[in-house]
Parts: C-alpha cells; sequence; structure tokens
C-alpha cells in the first residue's frame, strides 16, 4: 500500500524547510504531526439515543475509522444526567490515515466553508498542539448533505511533537492550514 501523499511531501519538503528554518541539530528534532483526535459531544443524546448512532455513522464515514463512544464522568441533574450515560464520541487518527484525514481537511472540507476566513491561530495550547473547532460536519464531501437530517460540530486536535507553538504553528502551515491573516 502507497504512502499518503501528505506524508512523501513531509519527508521530502517540510521537513528540510523545518530543520532550515529552526536550526535543529538532528532530524529527529524536527517536529511532526503524532496523531489526530477529533471530539464529538451530543448533548441530545441524553433525550434520543439514536441521535448519538447517527453521528458515530457519520464520524466513521468522514475518518474511515470507527468511533468510541464517550460517557459521562458526573452526573450533572440539571441536565438530567447521569454518570455513565453514552454523551458523545472521539476517535484517535495515526499514521497514513491521518495524513489522509488532513489532507481532505485541509484541500476539501475547510474550502468548502460557508464565508471561510481562515482558521483561528490562537487555539495552540502551549506545548505544541492545535485545536480547532468545526461547526456543520457536512462540509465534508463523504457526508450526503441530502440525507444529513441533524448538523453537529467536532472538535479537530493536532497532537505534534513540537516543543513550542511556533514550531507546531510552522509545521501546520508547511501542511497547508488555512490560518487567518494576521493584520
Amino acid at each position: 500500500m502507497a504512502e499518503a501523499r501528505l506524508y512523501t511531501q513531509y519527508k521530502t519538503e517540510i521537513l528540510p524547510k523545518m530543520m532550515e528554518e529552526f536550526a535543529y541539530a538532528n532530524i529527529n528534532a524536527a517536529p511532526k504531526l503524532e496523531k489526530i483526535v477529533i471530539n464529538v459531544g451530543v448533548g441530545e443524546a441524553i433525550q434520543d439515543k439514536k441521535v448519538l448512532d447517527v453521528v458515530v455513522a457519520n464520524i466513521a464515514q468522514i475518518t474511515g475509522q470507527m468511533p468510541v463512544t464517550t460517557k459521562a464522568k458526573q452526573s450533572i441533574s440539571n441536565f438530567k444526567l447521569r454518570e455513565g450515560m453514552p454523551i458523545g464520541c472521539k476517535v484517535t487518527l495515526r499514521s497514513r490515515i491521518m495524513y489522509e484525514f488532513l489532507d481532505r481537511l485541509v484541500n476539501l472540507a475547510l474550502p468548502r466553508t460557508r464565508d471561510f476566513q481562515g482558521v483561528p491561530d490562537k487555539s495552540f495550547d502551549g506545548r505544541g498542539n492545535y485545536t480547532m473547532g468545526i461547526k456543520e460536519h457536512t462540509i465534508f464531501p463523504e457526508i450526503d448533505t441530502d440525507k444529513a437530517t441533524k448538523i453537529h460540530g467536532m472538535d479537530v486536535t493536532f497532537v505534534t511533537t513540537a516543543q513550542t507553538d511556533e514550531e507546531a504553528f510552522a509545521l501546520l502551515k508547511h501542511f497547508g492550514m488555512p490560518f487567518k491573516r494576521r493584520n
């Protein structure tokens, strides 16, 4: 099986640029993308359990990997939420599937977003990881918009081996992440 297009691009183009830009002594010191975690919280799953099944199917279709359902950690009586109730799902993408998802996200899904100005560059956590929110799952080409009954969002977290936010920003920028223009 051939390797993902973005991984080949990382090895041939991005890695040498990062080595030159940050003057790393060793090729292993250069940051790389470790994993992408997609998390969806489904608040409506408290009333209707079938909503969560639809969301799980959508995320499986988008990522090509079956998500794990997440359960409530504590009970909240105001929301009629009990500890252990399924209220969301998440999926962790690594290696080839991760690079293919990133390719589709950057080149197909994000440009299809309505009034797209770029993703915010303020969502780094201080340790080289970046999280972004997507409001509609229908921006992915795998989802048939005519059959989509419930529109949900998702959080996408990019976990890198970068030590600083500056290095992670440069890495994601080289991968083609469309960050907003700074004024």
